[in-house]
């Protein structure tokens, strides 16, 4: 008997894997790992503005899953590397920074005009209100 996964039934385990890859801390390291192994301090200091216990978490959690191995060296430091199944993350993952990247001015300026437009509603009742 073959079981069909999908996303949308809340009681598929695929969901838990969806939500751990859509974070964007996941996607950063994924990206970054796939570059080379890193130690600890290095995945730190390169992903900017990630707390180190949410590093741990996510490090762990991508251990769990299969994605992320922890290897000691011979020089005795732990480094992260990717899995095979990590990889396969690596090419989805990396198009959508390149798509964040590539839009940022075009999500900017839909946020300022959606902006200006709530803001607009939310005067209109204080201007027809004659104040």
């Amino acid at each position: 008997m073959s079981t069909e996964w999908t996303v949308f039934s809340a009681r598929c385990p695929s969901r838990a894997s969806l939500a751990r890859i859509a974070n964007k801390w996941t996607a950063m390291i994924v990206v970054l790992l796939h570059e080379e192994p890193l130690r600890f301090g290095e995945l730190h200091h390169r992903v900017d503005g990630i707390a180190k216990k949410v590093l741990v978490d996510t490090l762990r959690a991508l251990e769990r899953d299969g994605m992320v191995d922890r290897a000691t060296d011979a020089d005795g430091h732990s480094r992260y590397r990717l899995t095979p199944l990590g990889r396969t993350l690596h090419e989805p993952l990396q198009a959508l920074q390149v798509w964040a990247e590539s839009h940022v001015e075009d999500v900017r300026l839909a946020q300022d005009r959606y902006d200006e437009e709530a803001d607009r509603r939310t005067l209109d009742p204080l201007l027809s209100d004659g104040r």
